[in-house]
């Protein structure tokens, strides 16, 4: 493997990259007219455009990316994350033009795509499963029929779903009808697939997911779990490695059914299987991501394992050069995405220009991202800059570490999460351990933030007039001394 197209933009593009080059692999670009001046373009060794700004126009262009492909001479394409990454059909355009595909089979994407093929395979294996059921509900009756079966309330999920799209709670029975015909139609719009199913809603969760890695000679390990519960509209926000409530023989438990789940898709490559915790450690199987996760960076930090290298040798041919018993949990790390929205403004995303954006330094803390100062965050694409990580040898110190990096993080120009975070990962419930999904509904309200930035700046007013008055003191003129420059001069 020469030259790997990565066909993907921003942040996760520049990561790639970087391991790419790492390894002395060629990097090609593809980009649309609205990131020319991007530097995950400038870092790539070739770059192309390959159409307008809106995705569907350029990212999502499969037979393009191919052609671009073709045209660079590149042996492989990575697609990161998010656009392409999870196509079954854009692996198999891959595999028919003699191109690698780094990433799983068409046969696991497909799978795994399908919410309810994804349950039917993993119940096979004995995975944990919400009670409910794992085929599409033909009928209101039979929704009724099932309802009464798993109790109120209840969940209707899209099987293709994804981003909380087509997912409607369900207090009670007289909700049930009205509910499951909104989830159909939102399912069909957004996945052009109607078909939900029900799950017995579990009513304070924690989001806990396992990332396993798999090569195509039968060897497959899980890298431990990491923590999502913070989220806004079903997207995560703070991710951790590990989590702060698992035992050694919950992790274990979960981390065995995550290998079965990937067993029952022959999968290879990287991957997430996700579960959802209740109060007392039982866990699970919520769904599998065929992909790279956005958050991988804090599994990396926690195993010094680099999952795109990891991607990048098993797409390769080559075999797992570790085992499950060489894998070991180290110190502790927490992410903050960085995204242009407003937290004032129910986390909207925001537009503008980066006037000011300046980075946070030292040695346990990393910066994943893919804008530079004064760039333009288009409207185009998801409201992500970046992700802000920080490893410490336990959670306070990982804490510790991630609280002042946001403070060392300068960003004008535009709304971001970074008050948030802050403001988050120091929540006595999140330094405590005990929150779950429902962690902003329940403890976020947007006047917290100014009451926390009122603090900040009482506390930078103390400071500087702490140190104006220190300058005074050290300011008083000092009384004239004898000079020996003549006397220096004369003896020259």
């Amino acid at each position: 493997m020469n030259k790997i197209l990565v066909a993907n933009r921003g942040e996760i593009a520049l990561r790639i990259m970087r391991t790419a080059k790492k390894m002395g692999i060629k990097t090609v670009a593809v980009y649309s007219e609205a990131d020319v001046n991007m530097p995950f373009v400038k870092f790539a060794d070739e770059a192309f455009l390959i159409g307008p700004a809106p995705s569907a126009q350029s990212y999502l262009l499969a037979n393009k990316i191919i052609e671009v492909a073709k045209l660079s001479g590149a042996d492989a394409i990575h697609p990161g994350y998010g656009f392409l990454s999870e196509n079954a059909s854009f692996s198999n355009l891959c595999k028919e033009n003699g191109i690698i595909f780094i990433g799983p089979t068409a046969y696991s994407i497909e799978t795994m795509g399908s919410k309810i093929a994804a349950k039917q395979a993993a119940t096979k294996f004995g995975v944990p499963m919400v009670p409910g059921t794992d085929k599409p509900i033909l009928s209101i009756a039979e929704a009724h029929e099932i309802a009464s079966k798993t109790g109120f309330p209840l969940l209707i999920k899209a099987s293709a779903g994804g981003g909380g799209k087509g997912m409607r709670l369900v207090n009670n029975e007289s909700e049930l009808e009205e509910q499951l015909n909104s989830a159909k139609s939102e399912a069909l719009n957004s996945f052009s697939d109607d078909s939900v199913f029900i799950e017995k809603y579990v009513g304070s969760p924690k989001h806990i997911e396992i990332q396993v890695l798999a090569d195509t000679h039968g060897n497959c390990v899980y890298l431990f779990e990491r923590e999502c519960s913070i989220q806004r509209r079903h997207q995560k926000l703070v991710e951790e490695a590990p989590s702060s409530c698992l035992t050694p023989e919950v992790r274990k438990a979960m981390g065995e059914s995550a290998v079965n789940v990937a067993k029952a898709c022959d999968y290879h490559g990287a991957g997430t299987v996700e579960f959802l915790v209740d109060d007392d450690l039982n866990f699970y199987f919520l769904e599998m991501n065929t992909r790279l996760q956005v958050e991988h960076c804090v599994t990396e930090m926690i195993t010094d394992i680099d999952l795109v290298e990891q991607q990048i040798q098993v797409a390769r041919g080559e075999k797992l050069s570790f085992t499950q018993a060489d894998l070991k949990i180290k110190g502790h790390a927490i992410e903050l995405r960085i995204c242009a929205e407003d937290p004032l403004n129910n986390f909207m995303p925001d537009t503008g220009s980066l006037t000011v954006y300046k980075r946070p330094t030292g040695e346990h803390v990393r910066v994943d991202d893919g804008y530079d100062e004064g760039m333009d965050i288009p409207i185009y694409y998801d409201p992500m800059i970046g992700k802000l990580v920080a490893w410490g040898e336990d959670r306070k110190k990982a804490i510790a570490n991630l609280t002042q990096a946001i403070k060392d993080f300068r960003i004008n120009g535009i709304e971001t999460t970074l008050p948030f975070g802050i403001w988050a990962i120091n929540h006595e419930a999140f330094v405590a351990g005990k929150f779950d999904t429902h962690f902003i509904a329940n403890y976020f309200k947007p006047e917290l933030l100014l009451n926390f930035s009122e603090e900040e700046k009482q506390m930078a007013a103390i400071m500087a007039t702490s140190i104006f008055v220190a300058e005074q003191n050290i300011a008083e003129p000092l009384k004239p001394l004898p000079s020996n420059w003549k006397m220096r001069k004369n003896l020259r």
